[in-house]
């Protein structure tokens, strides 16, 4: 099973696996022996760096302690009702001999009162607050609290990062360190003399600081490999580099010459075009002959199914157009014979229900141009586009009798929004009731229609207002004997109901978009 599946793998890597084989025992000699002397020196490195530690934290463990002992001596005599003065001189004593500055603490009472000591504080920080007896680090320090048995007394003192360096520094410095101190999720760089690489490579050792809840991290690099070390461990690399060389010198004119001029003659293969059989005298293999036999003959194949999808996308693209055209002018027809029996009615009854049909075709008719003119893009319908030829001949339909009456005003903003035809009918449909409610209602009534995309992705809002959609008594009987229900019935088709404004006139619905718009961008026409 084995060798069936490395029969099967490509000359080059067969030839990398054999030569990795053979080579693999010296390697992991020469390695495994580099190795074990490198991590013999880490580990008498890690050996002195743990004597470092230890010995570091037993001494600011030893400064910690004396200095608390003296802030809680410090506020216990305060508790007891010493004298203050003396109390402060005696602590200033001992920390002048102690790790920290002779004045770098501070007795207060719990209600805030300074008693004695330079120590600073924010003004944000509440003293009562403070944990009794805790050491923790804050402010690129380390602070020290102590309160007496009731409360009433507290004493703070301060570590700067002069201090703690002085401290921890091991006074024999072997290789530079890292010496971090920590306190839970808090970290305090005390010496940071080199960079952290980034391939980390250090040895770490932390202690506990006895009785102060501190850990104490130092940090060294490791024993870098010597020159001897690395040609030991190159040596099987170089050899294996001196196979190859060998084993490429046998292969190459068999085997990669003819594999990178096939593989350049595919590279530039573009489909329908034949591929060339490769000349049997240039390519001494006989398989990679055979290769390039098979793709011409694929390439001639495709080349054939080529002609037979274009030849097809061409008949397929004539019928579309030729579909679009009769449709179109059908429409035309239809809207040609309405005017026609239009013009010979006399009723005023039957001219007013023919223009009224005339419309609904017309804006039939301008959502299928529009349709046919973006059909190729595949991008869908422009609203700026159609809604200004939609209102350009609804206004011109508002022309009527003598032709003296006064024109309907429409303005619109719309924006180079695109939308499925699907949603684009209704709203057509839905403009044109709208504005054939206004124009019944009052003809020279001024229209306003506005687009604009809302808070939904991928969704807008059509809103139309004119002063003669107000609530009366003309437009609530023409709603409820007629144009209501086909409003509901167009709202029911974009899936968003109809919103209303009987005060102002307004009707406003949502549809959705056939893709988002970042930044509308469109000239208001007036009319």
């Amino acid at each position: 099973m084995i060798a069936r599946r490395f029969a099967r793998l490509a000359t080059g890597t067969r030839l990398l696996v054999l030569l990795s084989l053979a080579l693999l025992p010296l390697g992991c000699l020469a390695i495994y022996a580099a190795i074990q002397n490198s991590r013999s020196v880490d580990l008498e490195r890690r050996a002195l760096l743990r004597i470092a530690a230890d010995g570091a934290a037993r001494r600011l463990a030893a400064e910690i302690t004396v200095d608390v002992t003296a802030l809680r001596a410090a506020v216990n005599l305060l508790e007891s009702g010493a004298d203050e003065l003396a109390v402060c001189a005696r602590t200033r004593s001992v920390f002048g001999t102690a790790l920290l500055d002779s004045d770098n603490f501070l007795l207060v009472t719990r209600g805030g009162r300074p008693i004695c000591g330079a120590l600073a504080l924010a003004a944000d920080e509440p003293v009562r607050a403070r944990p009794a007896g805790a050491v923790r680090i804050a402010d690129q320090s380390v602070e020290l609290n102590a309160r007496s048995a009731t409360g009433a007394f507290i004493g703070i003192a301060r570590y700067g990062l002069t201090d703690l360096r002085r401290t921890v520094t091991p006074q024999e410095r072997l290789w530079p360190l890292r010496v971090v101190l920590a306190s839970g999720d808090e970290r305090l760089a005390l010496i940071s003399e080199f960079a952290l690489p980034v391939v980390e490579r250090l040895e770490r050792v932390t202690v506990r600081v006895p009785r102060t809840g501190l850990d104490l991290m130092f940090a060294v690099e490791r024993a870098p490999f010597t020159a001897t070390q690395m040609i030991t461990m190159l040596t099987p690399v170089m050899m294996w580099v001196a196979a190859l060389a060998v084993a490429w010198l046998v292969i190459h004119r068999f085997v990669l010459d003819p594999l990178a001029r096939l593989h350049a003659t595919i590279s530039g293969y573009q489909p329908g075009r034949i591929l060339p059989s490769p000349a049997r005298m240039t390519v001494p293999a006989r398989e990679i002959a055979d290769l390039g036999d098979t793709f011409s003959a694929i390439s001639q194949t495709v080349a054939a199914h080529e002609a037979q999808l274009a030849l097809g996308l061409t008949r397929q693209t004539r019928l579309t157009r030729e579909v679009h055209h009769r449709v179109k002018n059908n429409l035309q027809v239809v809207s040609s014979l309405i005017n026609l029996h239009a013009r010979a009615a006399r009723a005023e009854e039957a001219i007013a229900a023919y223009a009224t049909i005339g419309r609904r075709v017309d804006a039939l008719a301008v959502v299928h141009r529009n349709h046919f003119a973006e059909l190729e893009d595949n991008r869908g319908l422009n609203l700026h586009g159609l809604i200004g030829e939609l209102t350009s001949n609804l206004r011109t339909t508002a022309i009527t009798g003598t032709g003296n009456e006064p024109l309907p005003t429409i303005r619109i903003d719309v924006p180079s929004l695109n939308v499925a035809q699907d949603t684009a009918i209704p709203l057509a449909f839905l403009l044109t009731e709208l504005i054939e409610l206004a124009m019944t209602i009052d003809p020279a009534a001024s229209i306003g229609i506005t687009i604009a995309p809302i808070d939904t992705p991928g969704r807008a809002r059509l809103t139309l207002v004119s002063p003669a959609l107000a609530d009366g008594e003309l437009i609530a009987q023409l709603l409820a004997e007629r144009y209501g229900r086909v409003l509901e019935g167009l709202s029911r088709q974009l899936r968003t109901p109809l919103d209303r404004d009987g005060d102002t006139g307004r009707f406003a619905v949502d549809f959705a978009l056939l893709q988002p718009v970042a930044v509308p961008v469109a000239a208001p026409l007036m009319g």
